[in-house]
């Protein structure tokens, strides 16, 4: 395998340039480096002669070179008094070896091309592999002012058709149009009808908002520009401007095209209504030029603009309005039809087994986008190659689900028998809870299994079918099984552990989100107490109420929370028994099915109805 060269730094080049010009000294210039010259008077030359301390001598026509007798004092050079007529008796009669220097004469031309061109070119070679290399480390573009980074995909590069994309039925419609107009732009034009010039797809992370733009590219079969909208702006002001304009340009010039900008909001945002400094007015700089080019090309001409976000509320009102981003196209997180298609899609170059159930998996990763779904699959066929598998099993698929929520098996990691026990008690406590309560999803396993995110444990419940609404009832029995791990260590030991933080957070999460955004609160009734920015990361919430309200808010859901508290403690106490039997069936076993685990309460259900009329178990 081809090993790729590391980069030269610039000191690299630096001392290459020295190098050279020394040897240049050395070879072409051999005087500057050999003659490091000592001159001395005419006297003390006569003196040395008195002396017999000369070997031999150059006369030049304006100095004497001296080689003495002692070689240790070389290039000695006469100054002074240089038209002696008695030097060659001088020198005959002390025995002195002596020549005369005729000077060669150099060419004009020579003296110019050795001190300056050659000089010149010197530096230019050398500054400009320096500019290569900086270019390089600046990625290819330090000298590429105001062009355009745009990646450039010919339609038989793309590769990409609607085919390839799943789970995004809405979407695809929406896009499609778009395929059609720039295959037959003329049936539009007839009835005078004008194409969208933009359309902005708006999404979570994931969901496959890129691949949508190269498949609508690779349907139609243009060409395709892809830029991030980073790109545009970098330390030069005035560049993003530029760079604005020319691929606007060179759209035009490839027109049928696409151009697809993604990550939009770094450019896009709301213009600040006071004084940009430095990089704020860089930003609007370049978008002013957006707006602008949108606004200057004819629709009819064959250039759409697409765009991906997952900051919609960001953007500047100018950059959404009809005749620049005229449609905006939800690319929103897949539903279980949407999920199963996702996984059949990624599964095609993945071999596996005949009896696969993807519904399985696609209702146990509800709130899965389509880039985890393919992580799912792809880290499914790492592990049936790690255990020297030629197929990929569901026993994989499911492993590989739960490698993405709670991290990889800590099979070496050391837990002591009572803290074991604790956590199966706990684990155990959430299962129980769970399958008392009406609303709650069933018990699809659980497992007392360190992993690598922290987990010491998990209970994973997995809905039937897909729940796009929760109800109040819904929503206590969540908490309420939430709360049920605590209960579980008070009502068996007595206690309270950090194994709960996680469960304590999400229980008062929903908690809060029923007081102040569903109205689901007797006091504050339909009253919209909390605002949610950033919906597609993840959401921050600030409420928007008095510090008196707030303070109602938090007394309600503490209230809220205590009371789901009790009633699971009130659960289990009354199914204490059914609570010791699945703890030690999980100690054992350590990782148990929800099947495993009904089977144990309906089986005790038959026992209990036996002797007593009914039972908690439903």
């Amino acid at each position: 395998m081809d090993e790729k060269k590391p980069k030269k730094s610039l000191f690299y080049y630096y001392a290459m340039m020295l190098l050279f010009v020394m040897l240049l000294n050395i070879l072409v210039f051999p005087g500057i480096m050999e003659k490091q010259t000592v001159q001395i008077s005419y006297s003390k030359f006569e003196t040395m002669l008195e002396k017999n301390e000369i070997k031999s001598v150059e006369v030049d026509d304006d100095k004497i070179a001296i080689l003495p007798k002692d070689e240790k004092d070389k290039n000695i050079y006469v100054t002074g008094n240089m038209n002696d007529p008695d030097i060659v008796e001088k020198l005959n009669e002390k025995g002195v070896d002596f020549t005369k220097v005729i000077p060669e004469k150099t060419s004009p031309l020579v003296n110019i091309l050795i001190s300056w061109i050659i000089p010149f070119a010197i530096i230019g070679f050398f500054g400009n592999m320096m500019i290569k290399s900086l270019s390089k480390k600046m990625g290819g573009n330090s000298m590429r002012f105001g062009k355009s980074n745009a990646k450039i995909y010919v339609p038989a590069q793309s590769g990409k058709r609607f085919s390839d994309v799943a789970g995004q039925d809405e979407a695809k419609e929406a896009l499609k149009e778009i395929v059609d107009y720039l295959h037959k732009p003329e049936k539009y034009k007839e009835i005078g009808a004008q194409m969208p010039k933009g359309a902005l797809l708006v999404g979570p992370p994931g969901t496959g908002k890129t691949l949508l733009a190269k498949a609508v590219a690779g349907e139609a079969g243009v060409p395709f520009f892809s830029i991030s909208g980073s790109e545009f702006v970098e330390m030069f002001v005035g560049m993003g401007a530029s760079r604005v304009r020319d691929l606007f340009k060179q759209a035009k010039e490839k027109a049928p095209c696409i151009v697809f900008i993604d990550e939009i909001d770094a450019i896009g945002k709301k213009r600040d209504s006071g004084n940009g400094i430095g990089g704020n007015d860089e930003r609007e700089q370049t978008l002013n030029q957006l707006l602008s080019e949108m606004d200057g090309f004819d629709g009819g001409i064959g250039v759409v603009i697409l765009a991906a976000t997952n900051r919609p509320e960001s953007l500047d009102k100018a950059l959404l309005r009809p005749g620049r981003f005229d449609r905006r196209v939800p690319v929103e997180l897949p539903d279980l039809k949407g999920r199963e298609a996702i996984l059949k899609v990624h599964a095609q170059n993945v071999k596996y087994d005949e009896n696969i159930d993807f519904n399985a998996i696609a209702r146990a990763t509800s709130g899965a986008s389509g880039a985890e779904l393919a992580n799912i699959v792809n880290e499914a066929a790492l592990m049936a190659v790690r255990e020297n598998r030629k197929t990929v099993s569901q026993r994989d698929l499911e492993e590989s689900v739960e490698t993405i929520i709670a991290g990889y098996q800590r099979k070496g990691a050391v837990i002591n028998e009572h803290e074991k026990k604790v956590i199966a008690y706990h684990e155990i406590g959430h299962a129980l809870v769970a399958a008392v309560t009406k609303n709650s999803a069933p018990v699809h396993k659980i497992t007392i299994v360190p992993r690598t995110s922290g987990a010491l444990g998990y209970t994973m419940q997995v809905e039937e079918g897909e729940k796009v609404l929760m109800s109040k009832e819904d929503a206590i029995d969540k908490i309420t099984t939430y709360t049920g791990g605590r209960a579980a260590e008070e009502v068996v030991f007595n206690m309270s552990t950090s194994g709960a933080s996680n469960d304590i957070e999400q229980a008062t999460k929903i908690a809060r989100a029923m007081i102040t955004r569903f109205g689901m609160s007797d006091e504050f009734g339909m009253v919209a107490l909390e605002t949610i920015t950033n919906q597609y990361l993840g959401g921050d919430a600030s409420l928007a109420c008095s510090p008196e309200t707030s303070a109602k808010i938090d007394r309600e859901v503490i209230s809220l929370v205590r009371t789901c508290h009790e009633q699971a403690v009130e659960i289990l106490q009354n199914n204490i028994d059914k609570l010791h039997e699945l703890a030690a069936y999980l100690l054992e076993k350590e990782t148990i099915t929800g099947e495993e685990f009904m089977e144990i309460l309906k089986r005790e259900d038959v026992e209990e109805n036996k002797e007593a009329s009914g039972s908690e178990i439903e």
